[in-house]
């Protein structure tokens, strides 16, 4: 298999300590291409440059909703200054976390719309982080989308089939992680095995969510050839030719990779 992990931490302890390993693991479990999500401003520097060292990573800047409290000053200038990078092909991840509420959702709201103009602007993918926001994630990503359109993904999805499918009717991929693989994601493993391939693509969020069989190891990119696996048995296809076309899909999106 050649597969894509279209969304990662690669500098986050657990695998900043040991990269190079990392990275020889996921190559060798058929990972060609990995993205490299940035969450808060001091990040950016080590995000990108592992992806200036390393030809099959690529970077991403942004800031998680966690952190919205924290950095009232990143603003779309600054987002779209960071993002000319030719390693940067990404904005985010950025979005609403309602669960947590580490930062106010006011402010959680003003940095997610920052990031979508700098996703409008700069022409990149917006990598869209939601929990327990659903209704206000979906009526932001419209209400922008109306002022000019932009491209997107929902990372890490484990909203309602309803959501993936405003979502999709707004142009935006869908990306599954590990926790497809798990028991109790029934209602996930119900959207995700009727989510048109050509929206789709497939995560690991490392070094979080390890998939089954790798259940309470800090998780890695090698481990999205186990997702991709699960998913293709739940959705009645062959594994390869998922990871072929979910591997399409990330480039699709994520075009400046294909430079």
């Amino acid at each position: 298999m050649r597969l894509a992990d279209s969304h990662c931490h690669l500098n986050y302890k657990g695998l900043g300590e040991q990269q190079p390993e990392v990275l020889a693991r996921a190559r060798a479990s058929g990972v060609v291409a990995m993205l490299n999500i940035a969450t808060r401003e001091r990040e950016w520097d080590e995000v990108v440059a592992t992806a200036e060292r390393e030809d099959d990573v690529w970077a991403t800047v942004g800031i998680h909703p966690h952190e919205a409290d924290e950095h009232p000053h990143i603003d779309t200038a600054k987002l779209v200054a960071r993002a000319t990078h030719p390693r940067v092909v990404g904005i985010g991840e950025t979005g609403l976390d309602y669960y947590y509420d580490h930062s106010d959702r006011a402010r959680q709201q003003a940095s997610f719309r920052a990031h979508i103009a700098a996703a409008r602007e700069t022409g990149l993918p917006l990598i869209v982080h939601t929990r327990d926001a659903e209704e206000d994630t979906a009526a932001i990503l419209a209400d922008e989308m109306g002022k000019g359109a932009y491209p997107g993904v929902i990372h890490c999805f484990t909203a309602s089939g309803a959501f993936a499918d405003r979502a999709m009717a707004l142009g935006f991929y869908i990306s599954i992680s590990g926790i497809v693989t798990f028991k109790n994601a029934r209602d996930l493993q119900e959207t995700a095995a009727r989510l048109p391939i050509d929206r789709l693509l497939i995560e690991t969020d490392a070094p979080f969510l390890a998939p089954v069989p790798h259940r309470g190891k800090t998780g890695e990119p090698a481990f999205v050839a186990d997702t991709c696996r699960f998913l293709a048995g739940l959705r009645g296809e062959d594994p390869e030719q998922l990871a072929e076309a979910t591997r399409a899909n990330f480039h699709t999106l994520f075009a400046k990779t294909r430079a």
